[in-house]
Protein backbone atom coordinates (compact mmCIF):
# COMPACT_ATOMS: atom_id res chain seq x y z
CA UNK A 1 0.00 0.00 0.00
CA UNK A 2 1.60 3.73 -1.00
CA UNK A 3 0.29 6.75 0.03
CA UNK A 4 0.70 10.11 -1.87
CA UNK A 5 3.96 12.10 -1.77
CA UNK A 6 4.59 15.21 0.89
CA UNK A 7 6.69 15.61 3.66
CA UNK A 8 6.98 12.64 5.61
CA UNK A 9 8.77 12.68 9.61
CA UNK A 10 10.52 9.94 11.30
CA UNK A 11 9.92 9.90 14.81
CA UNK A 12 6.68 11.58 16.74
CA UNK A 13 9.02 12.83 19.82
CA UNK A 14 9.02 16.73 20.27
CA UNK A 15 11.23 17.51 17.13
CA UNK A 16 8.69 15.80 14.83
CA UNK A 17 5.48 16.86 16.28
CA UNK A 18 6.75 20.46 16.36
CA UNK A 19 8.02 19.94 12.73
CA UNK A 20 4.71 18.41 11.93
CA UNK A 21 3.01 21.40 13.31
CA UNK A 22 5.21 24.22 11.95
CA UNK A 23 4.83 23.22 8.95
CA UNK A 24 0.97 23.70 9.03
CA UNK A 25 1.51 27.16 11.10
CA UNK A 26 3.94 28.33 8.09
CA UNK A 27 1.25 27.31 5.69
CA UNK A 28 2.42 23.93 3.90
CA UNK A 29 -1.34 22.49 2.52
CA UNK A 30 0.53 18.98 0.85
CA UNK A 31 0.41 16.02 3.07
CA UNK A 32 2.18 15.47 6.51
CA UNK A 33 3.14 12.09 7.84
CA UNK A 34 4.39 11.74 11.19
CA UNK A 35 5.37 8.36 11.97
CA UNK A 36 6.14 7.47 15.78
CA UNK A 37 7.52 3.90 17.11
CA UNK A 38 6.20 4.09 20.46
CA UNK A 39 2.35 3.42 21.05
CA UNK A 40 2.02 7.18 22.57
CA UNK A 41 0.84 10.37 20.85
CA UNK A 42 3.93 12.94 21.16
CA UNK A 43 4.67 13.88 24.33
CA UNK A 44 7.02 16.17 26.86
CA UNK A 45 10.00 14.15 27.94
CA UNK A 46 11.91 16.80 30.84
CA UNK A 47 8.57 15.53 33.42
CA UNK A 48 9.13 11.87 33.14
CA UNK A 49 12.39 11.92 35.54
CA UNK A 50 10.51 14.48 37.34
CA UNK A 51 6.42 15.00 38.09
CA UNK A 52 5.68 11.91 36.21
CA UNK A 53 7.62 9.54 38.45
CA UNK A 54 6.49 11.37 41.33
CA UNK A 55 2.44 11.07 40.28
CA UNK A 56 1.87 14.67 39.82
CA UNK A 57 1.74 14.53 36.24
CA UNK A 58 -0.51 12.14 34.39
CA UNK A 59 0.62 10.50 30.86
CA UNK A 60 -2.31 12.34 29.66
CA UNK A 61 -0.24 16.13 31.23
CA UNK A 62 2.74 14.85 29.86
CA UNK A 63 1.17 14.91 25.58
CA UNK A 64 2.22 18.02 23.64
CA UNK A 65 -1.06 18.09 21.83
CA UNK A 66 -4.53 16.61 22.83
CA UNK A 67 -5.97 13.59 20.68
CA UNK A 68 -7.70 15.50 17.97
CA UNK A 69 -5.03 18.35 17.24
CA UNK A 70 -3.56 16.17 14.82
CA UNK A 71 -6.24 14.99 12.79
CA UNK A 72 -7.75 19.03 12.65
CA UNK A 73 -4.76 20.27 10.95
CA UNK A 74 -4.84 17.24 8.38
CA UNK A 75 -1.47 15.56 10.03
CA UNK A 76 -1.45 11.87 9.84
CA UNK A 77 -0.29 10.54 13.19
CA UNK A 78 0.71 6.76 12.65
CA UNK A 79 1.85 5.52 16.33
CA UNK A 80 3.61 1.68 16.68
CA UNK A 81 4.90 2.33 13.25
CA UNK A 82 8.48 1.30 13.01
CA UNK A 83 10.23 2.41 9.74
CA UNK A 84 12.51 -0.05 8.78
CA UNK A 85 14.10 1.28 5.60
CA UNK A 86 14.55 4.47 3.58
CA UNK A 87 14.54 3.99 -0.12
CA UNK A 88 16.14 7.33 -1.27
CA UNK A 89 16.07 6.05 -5.23
CA UNK A 90 12.35 5.28 -4.83
CA UNK A 91 12.10 8.48 -1.89
CA UNK A 92 9.48 6.52 0.00
CA UNK A 93 10.32 4.70 3.89
CA UNK A 94 9.28 1.46 4.34
CA UNK A 95 7.35 0.42 7.70
CA UNK A 96 7.73 -3.02 9.53
CA UNK A 97 3.66 -3.81 8.35
CA UNK A 98 5.04 -3.75 4.93
CA UNK A 99 3.56 -0.37 3.89
CA UNK A 100 5.52 1.73 1.84
CA UNK A 101 5.08 5.97 2.12
CA UNK A 102 6.56 8.31 -0.70
CA UNK A 103 7.91 11.25 0.24
CA UNK A 104 8.92 14.84 -1.11
CA UNK A 105 10.91 15.68 1.17
CA UNK A 106 11.90 13.01 4.16
CA UNK A 107 12.80 14.65 7.98
CA UNK A 108 14.73 12.42 10.36
CA UNK A 109 13.96 13.05 14.25
CA UNK A 110 14.48 9.66 15.74
CA UNK A 111 16.14 11.20 18.89
CA UNK A 112 18.61 9.09 20.83
CA UNK A 113 18.93 6.18 23.08
CA UNK A 114 20.70 5.07 26.33
CA UNK A 115 23.44 3.40 26.20
CA UNK A 116 23.38 -0.10 27.47
CA UNK A 117 25.54 -1.42 30.12
CA UNK A 118 27.20 -4.67 30.10
CA UNK A 119 28.33 -7.10 32.28
CA UNK A 120 27.94 -9.94 34.47
CA UNK A 121 23.98 -9.76 35.46
CA UNK A 122 23.13 -6.80 33.55
CA UNK A 123 19.71 -9.05 31.85
CA UNK A 124 18.83 -8.98 35.41
CA UNK A 125 15.09 -7.71 36.06
CA UNK A 126 15.01 -4.61 37.74
CA UNK A 127 18.26 -3.23 36.17
CA UNK A 128 16.16 -0.27 33.61
CA UNK A 129 16.63 2.81 31.81
CA UNK A 130 14.58 6.13 31.32
CA UNK A 131 14.09 7.27 27.89
CA UNK A 132 10.14 6.39 26.92
CA UNK A 133 6.78 6.81 29.13
CA UNK A 134 6.33 3.41 28.89
CA UNK A 135 10.09 2.98 31.26
CA UNK A 136 8.86 5.81 33.83
CA UNK A 137 5.76 3.71 34.37
CA UNK A 138 7.49 1.03 35.75
CA UNK A 139 9.92 3.04 37.60
CA UNK A 140 7.90 5.34 39.02
CA UNK A 141 5.66 1.90 39.95
CA UNK A 142 8.62 0.60 41.92
CA UNK A 143 9.47 3.84 44.09
CA UNK A 144 8.00 3.36 47.11
CA UNK A 145 9.11 4.24 50.66
CA UNK A 146 11.63 2.09 51.53
CA UNK A 147 12.73 0.96 47.97
CA UNK A 148 16.33 0.92 47.68
CA UNK A 149 17.35 2.42 44.37
CA UNK A 150 21.42 2.37 42.55
CA UNK A 151 21.69 4.94 39.96
CA UNK A 152 24.41 4.02 37.83
CA UNK A 153 25.88 7.37 36.02
CA UNK A 154 25.99 10.95 37.61
CA UNK A 155 24.44 13.05 34.80
CA UNK A 156 21.80 15.27 34.50
CA UNK A 157 19.04 11.94 34.00
CA UNK A 158 20.15 10.28 36.72
CA UNK A 159 20.45 12.79 38.80
CA UNK A 160 16.88 14.07 38.04
CA UNK A 161 15.97 10.56 39.69
CA UNK A 162 17.67 10.03 42.09
CA UNK A 163 15.91 13.39 43.47
CA UNK A 164 12.50 12.25 42.73
CA UNK A 165 13.08 9.10 44.12
CA UNK A 166 14.33 10.88 47.24
CA UNK A 167 11.27 12.86 47.43
CA UNK A 168 9.64 9.56 47.34
CA UNK A 169 10.82 7.88 50.02
CA UNK A 170 13.63 5.52 48.66
CA UNK A 171 16.72 5.02 50.17
CA UNK A 172 19.93 6.34 46.97
CA UNK A 173 23.37 5.71 45.80
CA UNK A 174 24.79 7.29 43.06
CA UNK A 175 27.64 4.96 41.37
CA UNK A 176 29.62 7.60 38.98
CA UNK A 177 32.91 6.32 37.36
CA UNK A 178 34.92 9.79 37.09
CA UNK A 179 36.19 12.00 40.15
CA UNK A 180 33.12 14.18 39.98
CA UNK A 181 29.29 14.66 38.75
CA UNK A 182 28.25 16.25 35.66
CA UNK A 183 31.92 15.60 33.99
CA UNK A 184 30.77 16.71 30.72
CA UNK A 185 28.06 19.45 31.18
CA UNK A 186 28.80 21.84 34.01
CA UNK A 187 31.93 23.01 35.45
CA UNK A 188 33.57 21.62 38.74
CA UNK A 189 32.10 24.71 41.10
CA UNK A 190 28.87 23.88 40.06
CA UNK A 191 28.85 20.36 40.05
CA UNK A 192 30.41 20.66 43.84
CA UNK A 193 27.17 22.69 44.69
CA UNK A 194 24.61 19.98 43.20
CA UNK A 195 26.65 17.01 44.97
CA UNK A 196 25.63 19.16 48.12
CA UNK A 197 22.60 19.59 47.23
CA UNK A 198 22.22 15.08 46.96
CA UNK A 199 24.18 14.71 50.30
CA UNK A 200 21.91 17.25 52.43
CA UNK A 201 18.55 15.22 51.00
CA UNK A 202 20.45 12.05 51.53
CA UNK A 203 21.79 10.36 48.46
CA UNK A 204 25.11 8.52 49.31
CA UNK A 205 27.73 8.98 46.26
CA UNK A 206 30.51 6.61 44.90
CA UNK A 207 33.24 8.27 43.35
CA UNK A 208 35.30 6.36 40.92
CA UNK A 209 33.22 2.93 41.20
CA UNK A 210 33.29 0.68 38.52
CA UNK A 211 31.04 -2.01 37.67
CA UNK A 212 32.27 -5.34 37.84
CA UNK A 213 28.57 -6.86 37.75
CA UNK A 214 25.25 -7.38 39.16
CA UNK A 215 24.20 -10.05 41.86
CA UNK A 216 20.77 -11.94 41.79
CA UNK A 217 18.65 -15.01 40.55
CA UNK A 218 15.90 -13.60 38.29
CA UNK A 219 15.96 -9.79 39.66
CA UNK A 220 18.76 -7.23 40.68
CA UNK A 221 19.81 -7.15 44.73
CA UNK A 222 22.87 -6.43 44.39
CA UNK A 223 25.32 -4.15 42.62
CA UNK A 224 29.35 -5.48 42.59
CA UNK A 225 31.81 -3.31 42.14
CA UNK A 226 35.51 -3.85 41.13
CA UNK A 227 36.95 -3.18 44.00
CA UNK A 228 34.86 -5.89 45.67
CA UNK A 229 31.96 -3.85 47.34
CA UNK A 230 28.43 -4.83 47.26
CA UNK A 231 25.86 -2.66 47.21
CA UNK A 232 22.10 -4.12 47.78
CA UNK A 233 19.55 -2.93 46.67
CA UNK A 234 16.15 -3.30 44.78
CA UNK A 235 16.87 -2.11 41.28
CA UNK A 236 19.05 0.15 38.89
CA UNK A 237 18.59 2.72 36.83
CA UNK A 238 21.15 3.14 33.85
CA UNK A 239 22.56 6.51 32.92
CA UNK A 240 25.69 6.28 31.06
CA UNK A 241 24.55 8.63 28.32
CA UNK A 242 22.97 8.36 24.77
CA UNK A 243 23.75 7.70 21.48
CA UNK A 244 21.84 8.98 18.63
CA UNK A 245 19.70 6.47 16.56
CA UNK A 246 21.03 6.88 13.50
CA UNK A 247 20.83 3.09 12.05
CA UNK A 248 18.19 3.67 9.28
CA UNK A 249 20.57 6.64 7.77
CA UNK A 250 23.54 4.48 7.66
CA UNK A 251 21.08 1.76 6.26
CA UNK A 252 20.10 4.74 3.70
CA UNK A 253 24.20 5.60 2.95
CA UNK A 254 23.74 9.12 4.58
CA UNK A 255 26.65 10.80 5.99
CA UNK A 256 27.14 10.04 9.97
CA UNK A 257 29.39 10.80 12.32
CA UNK A 258 28.28 10.72 16.22
CA UNK A 259 24.70 11.96 14.55
CA UNK A 260 23.63 12.54 10.89
CA UNK A 261 25.55 15.39 9.36
CA UNK A 262 23.37 18.20 8.34
CA UNK A 263 24.18 21.78 7.10
CA UNK A 264 23.67 25.08 8.16
CA UNK A 265 20.13 24.42 6.93
CA UNK A 266 19.46 21.13 8.65
CA UNK A 267 19.79 19.60 5.19
CA UNK A 268 22.12 15.83 4.90
CA UNK A 269 24.06 14.68 2.62
CA UNK A 270 21.07 14.05 0.15
CA UNK A 271 19.20 17.29 -0.71
CA UNK A 272 15.84 16.49 -0.19
CA UNK A 273 16.78 14.42 3.51
CA UNK A 274 16.31 16.67 6.29
CA UNK A 275 17.64 15.51 10.30
CA UNK A 276 16.55 17.65 13.45
CA UNK A 277 17.17 17.35 17.02
CA UNK A 278 18.91 14.94 19.41
CA UNK A 279 19.85 12.47 16.32
CA UNK A 280 21.65 15.55 13.89
CA UNK A 281 25.37 16.92 14.16
CA UNK A 282 25.56 20.39 12.50
CA UNK A 283 28.31 23.17 12.74
CA UNK A 284 26.84 25.91 14.83
CA UNK A 285 28.06 29.36 13.52
CA UNK A 286 28.67 30.93 16.62
CA UNK A 287 31.36 28.25 17.86
CA UNK A 288 32.38 26.69 14.20
CA UNK A 289 32.60 23.31 15.38
CA UNK A 290 30.09 20.41 14.61
CA UNK A 291 28.50 19.51 17.76
CA UNK A 292 25.16 17.34 18.70
CA UNK A 293 22.98 18.43 21.66
CA UNK A 294 20.56 16.42 23.65
CA UNK A 295 18.25 19.06 24.87
CA UNK A 296 14.47 20.24 24.65
CA UNK A 297 15.48 23.39 23.31
CA UNK A 298 17.13 22.56 20.49
CA UNK A 299 14.78 19.90 19.28
CA UNK A 300 12.32 22.50 19.58
CA UNK A 301 14.04 25.09 17.43
CA UNK A 302 15.52 22.67 14.98
CA UNK A 303 11.95 21.68 14.18
CA UNK A 304 10.73 25.19 13.09
CA UNK A 305 14.41 25.77 10.96
CA UNK A 306 13.99 22.63 9.27
CA UNK A 307 9.92 22.96 8.51
CA UNK A 308 10.21 26.56 7.09
CA UNK A 309 13.42 25.12 4.84
CA UNK A 310 11.22 22.00 3.65
CA UNK A 311 9.10 24.70 2.76
CA UNK A 312 12.15 25.95 0.54
CA UNK A 313 13.33 28.17 3.26
CA UNK A 314 16.91 28.96 3.79
CA UNK A 315 17.17 29.52 7.04
CA UNK A 316 20.13 29.05 9.38
CA UNK A 317 20.28 27.49 12.61
CA UNK A 318 21.89 29.61 14.81
CA UNK A 319 20.31 29.19 18.43
CA UNK A 320 22.32 29.53 21.17
CA UNK A 321 22.25 25.90 23.07
CA UNK A 322 20.43 26.35 26.39
CA UNK A 323 19.40 23.49 28.85
CA UNK A 324 18.05 23.64 32.35
CA UNK A 325 17.65 20.37 35.11
CA UNK A 326 15.46 21.35 37.72
CA UNK A 327 16.33 19.10 41.10
CA UNK A 328 14.77 19.39 44.34
CA UNK A 329 13.83 23.21 44.73
CA UNK A 330 17.24 24.15 42.22
CA UNK A 331 17.43 24.68 38.98
CA UNK A 332 20.91 24.22 36.82
CA UNK A 333 20.95 26.30 33.89
CA UNK A 334 23.16 26.47 31.40
CA UNK A 335 23.84 28.55 27.95
CA UNK A 336 26.25 28.44 25.43
CA UNK A 337 29.42 25.54 25.63
CA UNK A 338 31.06 26.53 28.49
CA UNK A 339 33.95 24.31 27.36
CA UNK A 340 34.49 26.81 24.68
CA UNK A 341 35.62 29.25 27.44
CA UNK A 342 39.30 30.09 28.05
CA UNK A 343 38.70 32.25 31.35
CA UNK A 344 35.73 32.10 33.96
CA UNK A 345 34.06 35.24 36.06
CA UNK A 346 32.26 34.35 38.95
CA UNK A 347 28.84 36.04 39.72
CA UNK A 348 27.70 35.43 43.13
CA UNK A 349 24.01 36.18 44.10
CA UNK A 350 21.97 35.66 47.10
CA UNK A 351 20.18 32.72 45.63
CA UNK A 352 22.51 31.39 43.15
CA UNK A 353 26.05 31.34 41.71
CA UNK A 354 26.23 32.38 37.81
CA UNK A 355 29.56 31.55 36.00
CA UNK A 356 30.89 33.43 32.46
CA UNK A 357 32.63 31.52 30.10
CA UNK A 358 34.83 33.95 27.96
CA UNK A 359 36.48 32.82 24.95
CA UNK A 360 40.56 34.15 25.01
CA UNK A 361 39.13 37.04 22.61
CA UNK A 362 37.36 38.37 25.15
CA UNK A 363 34.01 36.59 23.93
CA UNK A 364 31.13 35.56 26.17
CA UNK A 365 30.59 32.20 24.58
CA UNK A 366 28.76 30.66 27.71
CA UNK A 367 27.13 31.32 31.17
CA UNK A 368 26.37 28.14 33.44
CA UNK A 369 24.48 28.56 36.69
CA UNK A 370 22.70 27.00 39.78
CA UNK A 371 20.38 28.42 42.07
CA UNK A 372 16.74 29.96 42.47
CA UNK A 373 15.00 33.27 41.94
CA UNK A 374 16.39 35.40 38.93
CA UNK A 375 18.68 32.81 37.58
CA UNK A 376 16.58 31.89 34.82
CA UNK A 377 15.90 35.63 34.28
CA UNK A 378 19.88 36.50 34.42
CA UNK A 379 20.49 33.37 32.26
CA UNK A 380 17.67 34.08 29.75
CA UNK A 381 20.19 37.71 29.23
CA UNK A 382 23.57 36.11 29.12
CA UNK A 383 21.69 33.48 25.98
CA UNK A 384 21.39 37.56 24.32
CA UNK A 385 24.61 38.49 24.94
CA UNK A 386 26.12 35.32 23.59
CA UNK A 387 24.11 35.12 20.24
CA UNK A 388 25.60 39.33 19.81
CA UNK A 389 29.08 37.47 20.41
CA UNK A 390 29.35 40.20 22.77
CA UNK A 391 32.73 41.35 24.60
CA UNK A 392 32.11 42.61 28.55
CA UNK A 393 34.64 43.54 30.66
CA UNK A 394 34.92 40.94 33.79
CA UNK A 395 34.18 43.45 36.67
CA UNK A 396 31.12 44.38 35.30
CA UNK A 397 30.08 40.34 34.72
CA UNK A 398 31.16 40.05 38.16
CA UNK A 399 29.31 42.64 40.24
CA UNK A 400 25.96 41.15 41.43
CA UNK A 401 25.08 45.22 41.43
CA UNK A 402 24.87 45.40 38.20
CA UNK A 403 21.56 44.23 35.97
CA UNK A 404 22.43 42.09 33.22
CA UNK A 405 19.53 43.35 31.26
CA UNK A 406 21.39 46.44 31.04
CA UNK A 407 24.20 45.47 28.93
CA UNK A 408 21.69 44.39 26.47
CA UNK A 409 21.08 48.49 25.63
CA UNK A 410 24.84 49.12 25.28
CA UNK A 411 27.02 48.22 22.22
CA UNK A 412 29.58 46.20 23.61
CA UNK A 413 30.23 43.68 20.55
Amino acid sequence: MTHSAGIVIVGAGLAGARAAVSLREQGYAGPVTLLGAEPHPPYDRPPLSKAFLLRQKTARECALFDCSFFADRAIRLQLAAEVTAIDRRHRHVLCATGEQIEYERLLLTMGAEPRLISGAGAHLSGIAYLRTLDDAERLAAALLPGHRLVVIGGGFIGLEVAASAIAAGCSVTVIESGPRLLMRAIPEPIAQRVEALHRHAGVRFCFGGQIAGFEGEMAVRAVRLADGEQILCDSVIVGIGARPRTELAVAAGLEVTDGILVDAQLVTSDPVVYAAGDVCSFTHPLYRRRIRLECWKNADDQARVAAANMMGGTEIYREVPWFWSDQYDTSIQVAGLPGAGATVVQRSLPDALILFHVSAAGILVAASGIGRGALGRDIRVAQMLIARSARIPAEMLSDPALKLKSLLATELA
